[in-house]
């Protein structure tokens, strides 16, 4: 079977080290010739409303995934007539704008912080009104990594934020006095059938991404029954097929959404070597129409990014049940260049350990 994946970043390039094992091909497509994914197979180079580069990319496809949410929807609706797409367009509409994601969320009685969509600068006023200080104002699309986004902590800071995102379509939100980040992976097959990751929790500094801890410490089985609640409701709604990631702030014991990604996700990586099968695998498995694999934590597990420059590869594979994966990317500062995923049989020894590694890292 031969699979064709838009975009080429490091998502794509370890959905194929998962696939080569269950005799899988891999095809992809991206705006940049360097792709980190075209280490490992074709890569096809374009851009998203290039129909004729998109028909050449799905020649001789099985089915088309995709490992970033902000392709066009259009683009997946085009490939749609060639080849199946998982998870389906709609999912896609519904996660690439903020408003849309929310409203969405809300519409499914998923609750989510307070949000005002903002095109103007007398929107942000009224918004800044409903919605009270402090506030984050924010792209409705193309945002990642904590680009595209403003603080407005007080009155003076609106004009500010203004002049840094105004001209194109925003949303502002509440902040959120959170006692943590954490979020779950969920997986359906095409026959409908659902597994689920155990929560994780999530440290986030600027923005990025720093480190996940699988499971989620203090995890209860309420925490984890009403995330996959949640998540089972997205699944059901846009006939899902494929990894599907929710990222939630932890309130008082409630969840609340913040977004949600229809792909393999930065806080899944810890299942790789933590999990008895690891969301790539579990994200083909579905697409393919094979039966899932267990989501069962192997241990306690973590994962930290390698941003913007790497170890010393030596010093990070002498730390105890640590293992080490490059994207093959050029450093630059901000820049996700790798990942460490640790295991431990207990949390005390896993606090141990990422001990050892913090000042690898």
């Amino acid at each position: 079977m031969k699979i064709g994946v838009l975009g080429g970043g490091q998502l794509g390039r370890m959905l194929a080290l998962a696939g080569y094992p269950l005799g899988l091909r891999f095809r992809f497509f991206d705006t940049a010739a360097d792709a980190p994914a075209g280490h490992l197979a074709e890569l096809g180079v374009g851009n998203y409303d290039d129909t004729e580069a998109l028909e050449r990319f799905a020649e001789g496809l099985d089915l088309i995934t995709y490992e970033f949410e902000n392709v066009p929807v259009e683009t997946a609706r085009f490939l749609q007539r060639l080849a199946p797409v998982y998870p389906p367009p709609q999912a896609l509409e519904a996660a690439r704008d903020r408003v849309v994601e929310k409203t969405f969320f809300r519409s499914l009685s998923i609750p989510t912080p307070l949000f005002y969509p903002v095109l103007t600068k007398n929107d942000l006023l009224q918004g800044l009104e409903q919605v009270g200080y402090p506030a984050l104002l924010k792209t409705r699309t193309l945002g990642y990594d904590g680009k595209g986004q403003a603080k407005i902590a007080t009155p003076a800071d609106a004009d500010k934020a203004w002049e840094e995102l105004g001209g194109t379509p925003l949303v502002l939100e509440a902040w959120v006095t959170f006692e943590r980040e954490v979020s779950i992976l969920a997986v359906r097959g095409r026959s409908g059938e659902m597994v689920f990751y155990p929560l994780v929790e999530n440290l986030h500094q600027q923005g990025i991404l720093r480190r996940s801890l699988a499971p989620a410490p203090r995890l209860t089985q309420a925490l984890q029954a009403q995330a996959e609640e949640y998540a089972r409701r997205v699944l059901l709604n846009l006939e899902y097929v494929g990894v599907l990631a929710i990222e939630f702030f932890q309130v008082q014991g409630q969840l609340l959404a913040n977004e949600m990604a229809p792909r393999v996700h930065n806080s899944g990586h810890w299942s790789i070597e933590g999990a008895e099968t690891s969301q790539f695998e579990n994200h083909l498995r579905a697409v393919c129409g094979l039966p899932l694999g267990s989501t069962a934590p192997r241990e306690y597990s973590a994962m930290l990014n390698l941003i913007g420059k790497l170890p010393e590869p030596k010093d990070v594979l002498a730390v105890p049940g640590a293992h080490l994966h490059l994207y093959g990317k050029e450093p630059r500062p901000g820049r996700k260049l790798g990942h460490v995923t640790l295991r431990a049989e207990s949390r005390e020894e896993l606090e141990e350990r990422l001990e050892a590694l913090s000042g690898i890292l």
